[in-house]
């Protein structure tokens, strides 16, 4: 069975300038799903107010597809990939728990 990885946008602030509602910081999560096993990863998007604003579109017309684009775009084909991985990771540690050692009573005891 595959994993089933969804990108959401938990949480976006912004602030007044250089545009009303400019987009400083966007919080993500990557949940990747396979079976009954859930796992997820959590990030931040930093965009500098510093950024030229004249791709600039109003907080009110934004969708999340295009914000998770930026997030994306940001990470990287490695960084999707890594997040993607730790995701796949965490899952497997479900389906095949890794096996620790136990403390045993000394058998000369």
């Amino acid at each position: 069975m595959a994993i089933t990885y969804v990108w959401t946008v938990e949480r976006m602030y912004t602030m007044p300038t250089p545009e009303p509602d400019f987009v400083v910081n966007v919080s993500w999560i990557l949940t990747g799903t396979e079976g009954d096993n859930t796992a997820s990863v959590e990030g931040n998007l930093q965009i500098s107010q510093d950024e030229g604003s004249e791709d600039f579109t109003p907080y009110a017309d934004l969708t999340e597809a295009q914000v998770l684009g930026w997030v994306q775009d940001d990470l990287g084909e490695t960084g999707v990939s890594n997040y993607k991985e730790n995701v796949a990771g965490q899952i497997d540690s479900m389906v095949n728990p890794p096996v620790s050692p136990t403390v045993e009573p000394l058998p000369w005891s």
